[in-house]
């Protein structure tokens, strides 16, 4: 089983950025986290972790998940949430079971991140719980897909 991890605009800066907000782990670190607990699973299990600032190369990577035959995909992504129809097109478009993460809880902040285009079209949507929830994505997702 193959899962792309996708993460949106900023997240690179993880660890510097508003870590009052988004914890003081970095991107690399998290990944590192979510390998360590697919591995953990009792199926076998394979991320390419992807991160961009550029809503094109995202979508890019997307596709390139389902022209590789992956299984799902686990994405924050970021600001592009609340803006992107191009993204929530691209995850449309692969039909691939999707579950939206956020580091937090975007329901309890500014009123601009209470949208997501990508949530009606994801089979669930994992917020608040800072890097916990990769892994409450991955689980949930590994559930979905052994249905």
């Amino acid at each position: 089983m193959k899962i792309l991890i996708a993460h949106g605009p900023n997240l690179n800066m993880l660890g510097i950025r508003e870590p009052n907000i988004y914890g003081s782990e970095t991107l690399p670190s998290i990944n590192e986290k979510i390998t360590q607990h697919a591995l953990s699973k009792d199926v076998e299990i394979e991320c390419r972790f992807y991160q961009s600032n550029v809503e094109g190369f995202l979508i890019d990577q997307i596709h390139q998940a389902f022209a590789d035959g992956f299984a799902g995909i686990v994405i924050n992504p970021g600001g592009l949430t609340h803006t992107s129809v191009a993204l929530r097109d691209a995850i449309s478009a692969v039909a691939l079971p999707t579950v939206e993460v956020h580091l937090s809880n975007v329901h309890a902040r500014e009123e601009f991140r209470h949208h997501s285009f990508i949530a009606p079209i994801a089979i669930g949507q994992i917020a608040g719980f800072g890097i916990k929830g990769y892994m409450m994505a991955v689980d949930g997702l590994i559930d979905y897909l052994n249905k």
